[in-house]
């Protein structure tokens, strides 16, 4: 049987700045976060270490792209702080 790779949109939080959070997605969340933590992403490494917040699974990489994009919007900035922040 065919398994197809869940894509995770998620977001982390800075343990030393609780006002800073990343929005990103990934099909491997382990490792991705573990890439945060060690510096290799050059938007992350000034405010690591960081903790996950939240993550949603999808089954369609189209879908997971569209939902960060949104949570990256005006609209989806406030729905974070309103729900998850």
């Amino acid at each position: 049987m065919y398994s197809r790779a869940m894509h995770y949109v998620y977001l982390i939080e800075s343990v030393n700045d609780h006002d800073r959070h990343y929005i990103g997605q990934t099909h491997d969340l382990k490792i991705r976060l573990a890439d945060h933590n060690s510096g290799k992403s050059i938007y992350t490494r000034r405010f690591k270490p960081w903790n996950l917040v939240c993550y949603l699974g999808f089954a369609d990489n189209k879908k997971a792209l569209s939902f960060e994009k949104y949570l990256k919007s005006g609209s989806g900035k406030t729905f974070l702080r309103r729900h998850l922040l």
